[in-house]
């Protein structure tokens, strides 16, 4: 690679990924809210606006591509050869894609008669077969890990075999879509591969990022035969990415012998240049989370370059961070803390109870809402203690 990154953990990126963890596990909760205002809310896919709420996916995205130089840099450091690097990126690849497609099937479209087993139990083992694979051992008994993620794999196998759907339970475990971890797996992969061919090189990955908006254009526009190889979400998701990776490399890239000042200016024109492609794209794409339109991308993309910049300031130049401690844990294990609420709401279906119905209603709903992802956060915190632990 053409830069020189640190082999740490950067605190001020860690914190992105935890006030991102926080915020999502909140609009989530927030969605089931009746009587809140409209910008609390995802916007409807033919409507040209977006909502803060609409930028946490895309913010996921750009802090995969935060990541991927420290991971890929880091693992190049450790001695890892080309092959040992790419076995590693498709693992973690095939991990998302598998979870996407689990989850996405326990959302719609199961039939629980063909099954012969409810979709909360089904999804509680595919939950437990999930922290066995991952879980993060302690064990010196290397045997004892082996056997349990072998578990978690047969587990999950068997799920597979089980589930049943349709109408008639005549069809299988599908990826009806790729789900929100399936779609952050297919970026990531494209990405760190663009990332590997431009070794590093900033200019290359910008233009790389304008190539995944002029790929999505070619899907959108009349081009026959060629339009029908293009997948312009996943172009439009690896460009988020691709951009996270340039604002790590315009910060911690020390080969840039740079003073803070102007890594701040070269920030500024990134963020600037974004509002101003997105804008002058605008005519042509609406802004739609859900169509993974350009305008959405760079305008989330833009968002994300401030927030972060404000972030790098505070904590990385004045050194204020004791205020992440509480948000650290799920920052460093986002899998988990990911599928905490939906291990939650399965067990209540499996118990057979639900939160009192004014949780879902105006004011209340929105303080429920909050005290709920404080409440995730801290069980996340409890869970690391007990030394449960996942990383793919």
């Amino acid at each position: 690679m053409s830069n020189s990154l640190t082999t740490q953990r950067i605190l001020s990126i860690d914190a992105f990924r935890g006030i991102t963890i926080l915020v999502m596990i909140f609009v989530n909760e927030l969605a089931g809210v009746q009587g809140i205002p409209a910008w609390m809310k995802h916007v409807a896919a033919d409507d040209d606006a977006m909502t803060f709420v609409d930028v946490v996916f895309p913010a996921f995205l750009f802090i995969v591509g935060m990541s991927i130089p420290f991971a890929i840099n880091t693992r190049k450091a450790k001695g890892d050869s080309v092959l040992q690097l790419q076995g590693h990126i498709a693992f973690r690849t095939l991990g998302l894609l598998v979870l996407g497609v689990f989850m996405v099937n326990a959302e719609s479209g199961y039939n629980e008669e063909a099954m012969r087993i409810s979709i909360a139990w089904w999804s509680l083992l595919f939950y437990a077969a999930v922290i066995l694979i991952w879980n993060i051992y302690t064990f010196e008994n290397k045997g004892i890990v082996y056997v349990l993620r072998g578990v978690g794999v047969i587990t999950l196998l068997m799920l597979a075999v089980v589930y049943k759907g349709g109408e008639d339970g005549s069809q299988s475990l599908t990826p009806q879509w790729w789900g929100i971890l399936g779609l952050i797996g297919w970026a990531y992969l494209a990405a760190c591969i663009l990332y590997q061919l431009s070794s590093g090189k900033i200019i290359v990955i910008m233009l790389m990022s304008v190539l995944c908006i002029v790929y999505y254009a070619i899907g959108r526009a009349d081009f026959g035969s060629l339009a029908a190889f293009s997948q312009g979400g996943h172009a439009v998701h690896t460009c988020i990415v691709l951009l996270g990776i340039i604002l790590s490399l315009i910060f911690f890239d020390n080969q840039q012998a740079v003073s803070g000042t102007k890594r701040f200016l070269k920030v500024l024109v990134l963020a600037v240049a974004l509002i101003a492609t997105g804008y002058l794209l605008r005519p042509y794409y609406t802004i739609s989370k859900i169509y993974a339109t350009p305008t959405w991308a760079l305008y989330s993309a833009a968002s994300c370059v401030v927030i972060y910049s404000f972030l790098y300031w505070l904590m990385d130049i004045q050194k204020v961070s004791s205020w992440t401690a509480f948000i650290r844990p799920a920052a460093s294990n986002p899998l988990l803390t990911y599928i905490i609420p939906s291990i939650v709401y399965w067990t209540m279906q499996v118990a057979g109870v639900s939160w009192p119905s004014v949780f879902y209603q105006g004011l209340a709903g929105i303080v429920w809402s909050l005290v709920f992802a404080i409440t995730i956060m801290a069980l996340v915190m409890g869970l690391n203690r007990l030394k449960i632990k996942l990383q793919l």
